[in-house]
């Protein structure tokens, strides 16, 4: 099978990937960066009443027609407690923030443009203009309408206007359970303690962290041996929890110990398409179990979060209905490049900024995809296509950013 160009592959991913349909019905404070599956109208009329938007005075425009008027306080209105009365003529209600407008007002009077004078009396010493202060009832929205849209990812703003909308639980799409599955007679925990051949398992962890980051659930299906017998039982573990994705880590090339692969297509797994022309990350897998997408990471940890970066992410942003991210930007480099031969190169750079302002980045002298260092401290990958020309310092060239 001919190494497949990575735009190819991502294309051929997204094109077989449907949105979840699935609807959850949670609480509206768990509802933050989920997705709205349906319009959300609101319950009520905000605000339900006319209402001060100021302290000071409710009255009628008509009865300080000019600067000097005087008029009888008669009551007060305060947030959460209305005048019951209605103003008469040459009549003021005192009112405060939030306060119904009483029966009779039209406009406020800010409590700094009236004089008090003896008794209840006041004199205006502002010009009074009708309707001014005066929030009106349904200024914000009214009952029935559609103020959030389907389709909406939630965040602070559209949580606090569902709330006064009056919802305490919002309809969202569920979430696409992703299963994370380790290989390897290697593997060992963290926090335990390897033999001389083994070797600690980190993948799981940031693949995982990407896969909640991106709207998913993880199913960590923990460390399996290179057995089949082994493999089969998680494969099941993933079917019996319903996972949208089956994300293995390793084991996915044919060697005599690589039997992911091998293991999957006798489960039933239709092969997709496997090695792609890119470095780190050739060995990347794409096939499905029955409507269980499968994604074969490989085994070297940088080139298992490249390529979460570049179809992980995006898969599962396409089930969970968000956009995709735009990782990618215009930089320069910070020094020679050299030609590059027939795979796309992601290479490890550090970010900054030029004195015109330019993205400038500059690669790492070492790239070797087993490497974790290097990625933990890099800001971006270089994106050097197939066959590319050298290029020399200062030349634009696209980034992949590792933190958008």
């Amino acid at each position: 099978m001919a190494l497949l160009p990575v735009s190819e592959a991502k294309k051929w991913l997204l094109a077989h990937a449907t949105p979840i349909e699935a609807v959850d019905t949670i609480a509206l404070g768990d509802a933050d960066g989920r997705v709205l599956a349906t319009d959300l109208v609101a319950r009520l009329t905000q605000p339900p009443f006319d209402a001060s938007a100021m302290d000071g005075y409710a009255l009628n425009a008509s009865d300080a027609p000019a600067i000097g008027a005087e008029l009888t306080v008669i009551g007060t209105a305060a947030a959460g407690h209305a005048f019951e009365g209605t103003l008469n003529k040459g009549e003021s209600v005192r009112i405060f923030t939030g306060a119904p407008v009483p029966e009779g007002a039209d406009s406020i009077l800010i409590q700094e443009d009236a004089e008090k004078l003896e008794g209840d009396r006041i004199r205006t010493k502002f010009e009074v203009v009708k309707g001014r202060h005066v929030r009106p009832r349904g200024q914000d929205f009214a009952e029935g309408e559609a103020v959030l849209r389907s389709g909406t990812v939630l965040d602070f703003s559209h949580l606090t206007v569902a709330a006064a909308m009056n919802h305490a639980a919002l309809p969202v799409y569920r979430r696409p359970r992703v299963a994370v599955l380790a290989t390897g007679d290697e593997l060992v925990p963290p926090g335990a303690k390897p033999d001389k051949a083994q070797i600690i398992a980190s993948n799981t962890f940031g693949v995982s962290a990407l896969v909640r980051d991106n709207g998913g659930e993880v199913l960590d299906l923990g460390i399996v041996r290179d057995r089949p017998e082994d493999i089969t039982a998680a494969i099941d573990k993933a079917h019996a929890a319903k996972a949208e994705v089956l994300v293995t880590l390793g084991g996915a090339s044919v060697g005599d110990h690589d039997l992911v692969q091998s293991t999957l297509k006798a489960a039933g797994m239709e092969l997709d398409f496997w090695r792609i022309a890119m470095r780190p990350g050739k060995p990347l897998m794409v096939g499905a179990l029955g409507d269980m997408h499968v994604l074969g990471l490989p085994g070297n940890p940088v080139a298992s979060l490249v390529t979460s970066l570049l179809f992980l992410e995006p898969l599962i942003r396409k089930l969970a209905h968000l956009p995709e991210r735009r990782r990618e930007v215009q930089g320069i480099t910070a020094h020679r490049l050299a030609a590059n031969d027939q795979r796309q190169d992601y290479l490890r750079a550090r970010l900054t900024r030029d004195r015109d302002g330019n993205l400038l980045a500059e690669a790492f002298g070492k790239q070797d995809s087993s490497m974790m260092k290097i990625f933990a401290h890099s800001d971006g990958l270089i994106i050097r296509p197939a066959h590319a020309p050298e290029l020399p310092a200062g030349a634009p060239c696209p980034i992949l950013l590792i933190r958008p």
